[in-house]
């Protein structure tokens, strides 16, 4: 069989030549960015609009969020979204492989609009409406996962090898930057009606929708297979165990201003792990398995995959540490009412956004040209120095500092970002696209959230050593008795964590009415003013923040290290020796193994689906 028989019998080729706009014409592969881009940015905007939002969110359903008893209610509203794109996208990636990509993105589009109008159409007050809204925003995480699991291997089906670094920098960026839009349009809604909050994506989602069921088409290889049902319900359960520990474990428990000490948090991340370990066993046993454990003998995948882990576990938290330094402390301190704080702490966080906005295109476009390693190890590196940057800084800094270290921290995740997912995706085999691109996403959505739970963890333990002994002194300083400052100082350190994210004034949420009513008025005037709080808590969240910092910078230097392991510049061939993967989970033979690495020994590199070839400049393992 000829090649060019070949290529036509998978659909590559057609008869005709293709039109400007069809698959294979030369706009097609924009309208496939520009739709894909649109999709990952409403699934990333609604990630973090809550953030800002959720003031106004349990105002309008009528609820006390920083009750103790309503703590794991805040926490999922927050985190289930994040938590269930995590469990799910490997599974729609590998459905994406087996009966269309287009299909399980365009079902993305639709089920996340879909549930956008119901998260807005809550009747119920209380608990209840709240509850509601955490189960509504689980199943538009479920099309936000259809969304995430497929976008990146579309692109890599329309776009030749030497464009894909530009269009996945493009996209990846967006996905990146709408996490902090997310904060401003949060922001911007909260307070004219919560409900906005959720249907502002139903016009896009409706656009999107229909724009992509006209005009997207799979171009890329199926592979038929059958569902791996063990492997989907083991990863399932051992994720989401493991995750659920991590939520409850910033959770007080007990006398400990923690929950790490819980037997159910302990069981939940044993059990997790152990069901995972479970998983990776019938992996290399069934003949079609989900995660194919064949893909990390690749070097690129293995690599770029650890690296991005890295970068999300140190750029994870960040959001919510700067949140509450800006919330909490530096704009109070600058003459802004606690309820304005959330609106214009997400205003001067937009330095971040345009570092990612300037540095990922052009970074993308240059790995196209020069392989991922030098930018995105250089990426790494830089956004290790700007949290350096950031822990030099004084708790009440100036703002033109603080903006050009964000800007610095934007930059570098940006260097890092475009050339990372372009190096991945360009590494995995055409049949494997969507399982690869879901793995991927997968370790950067469980980053995230365990980001969270280790950032939380390491200001509550900042917070605990001083917090307590100085609320003490500042509330009985000024007239609160010594029972009640001992009560408030007793509570755990994530309440008033909570109340600063939150925009509330924490001194009067912690008092509350009948104490503040006790004061004499000029006393109690100062107490809940803009001064009290942040002077009082500056110094113990600068210890936490030290902590948190330090991390960040170690987990960034080893994603450094990770990625400049990954090889030279690659992209997998379409070679006998390049061929697609064996759908099972056997060890790649060796001329499988060495068109993986990049090895020069098997001639130059044939890349499928309208892709040409590129340089193979790594090394095996």
């Amino acid at each position: 069989m000829s090649v060019t028989e070949a290529r036509v019998r998978r659909g590559i080729d057609t008869v005709a030549a293709p039109r400007a706009g069809g698959p294979g014409g030369p706009r097609y592969k924009w309208i496939v960015l520009s739709n894909t881009t649109l999709g990952i940015l409403m699934a990333t905007i609604n990630a973090s609009i809550l953030l800002i939002a959720l003031p106004d969110i349990f105002r309008g359903v009528g609820i006390n969020p920083l009750t103790p008893a309503n703590t794991s209610l805040l926490l999922w509203l927050i985190m289930g979204y994040l938590v269930v794109t995590a469990v799910l996208v490997v599974s729609f990636g590998r459905l994406g492989d087996m009966y269309g990509r287009v299909k399980m993105y365009n079902a993305g589009f639709a089920i996340f609009t879909v549930f956008s109008v119901l998260l807005a159409l809550t009747w119920m007050q209380g608990t209840p409406a709240v509850l509601w809204l955490i189960f509504m925003r689980i199943l538009q995480g479920v099309g936000g996962a259809l969304l995430m699991a497929n976008s990146s291997a579309i692109i890599t089906d329309a776009f030749p090898v030497e464009q894909r670094g530009l269009a996945l920098g493009l996209n990846q960026v967006a996905g990146i930057a709408g996490s902090f839009l997310g904060l401003i349009i949060g922001g911007l809604l909260g307070p004219i009606d919560w409900r906005l909050v959720f249907l502002v994506s139903v016009p896009v989602g409706i656009f999107g929708t229909i724009w992509a069921y006209l005009r997207l088409r799979d171009t890329g290889i199926r592979q038929p297979a059958r569902l791996d049902w063990w492997g989907n319900i083991t990863f399932a359960a051992g994720l989401v165990a493991v995750l659920v520990g991590i939520t409850y474990g910033i959770q007080p428990y007990g006398g400990h201003t923690m929950g790490w000490t819980n037997p159910w948090v302990a069981g939940s991340l044993v059990g997790g792990v152990a069901v995972l370990v479970l998983f990776c066993i019938i992996e290399t046993r069934v003949p079609d398995p989900m995660f194919h454990l064949s893909l990390f003998r690749i070097r690129a995948f293995t690599a770029g995959n650890l690296a991005s882990l890295l970068s999300a576990i140190g750029r994870g938290g960040l959001m919510f540490i700067l949140i509450i330094w800006l919330q909490g402390i530096w704009l109070p301190r600058h003459g802004y009412g606690f309820a304005d704080t959330p609106l214009w702490a997400g205003i001067y966080m937009l330095p971040l956004t345009a570092g990612f906005l300037v540095a990922g295109p052009v970074s993308g476009a240059i790995s196209d040209k020069h392989g991922a390693r030098l930018l995105a190890t250089g990426g790494m590196v830089v956004a290790a120095l700007s949290f350096l940057w950031l822990l030099l800084l004084p708790v009440d800094f100036d703002y033109w500092t603080f903006a050009a270290a964000l800007l610095l921290n934007g930059i570098g995740m940006g260097l890092f970002a475009a050339p990372n997912r372009a190096g991945i995706m360009n590494a995995l085999p055409s049949n494997r696209r969507g399982v690869g691109a879901g793995m991927s996403t997968t370790f950067q959505n469980s980053a995230m959230v365990l980001s969270i739970g280790i950032f939380f963890s390491l200001m509550i333990t900042g917070l605990a050593r001083s917090l307590p002994a100085t609320l003490t002194a500042g509330l009985t300083a000024h007239g609160v008795s010594t029972a009640d400052a001992a009560r408030v100082a007793a509570l755990p350190p994530v309440s008033v964590l909570f109340s600063s994210l939150l925009g509330y004034n924490p001194v009067q949420s912690l008092l509350g009415p009948t104490v503040l009513a006790k004061l004499p008025p000029a006393d109690a005037a100062y107490l809940t003013g803009r001064g009290f709080f942040p002077a009082l808590i500056s110094g113990p969240f600068s210890d936490g923040l030290a902590v948190a910092f330090v991390f960040a910078i170690a987990a960034c230097l080893v994603a450094a290290v990770a990625s400049a392991l990954r090889g030279g510049k690659y992209a997998y061939g379409d070679t006998p020796a390049a061929a697609p993967l064996p759908d099972h989970g056997a060890p790649l033979d060796q001329s499988q193994l060495k068109a993986c690495n990049g090895s020069r020994s098997s001639g130059p590199a044939v890349v499928p689906d309208n892709t040409q070839a590129s340089g193979a400049g790594g090394t095996g393992p």
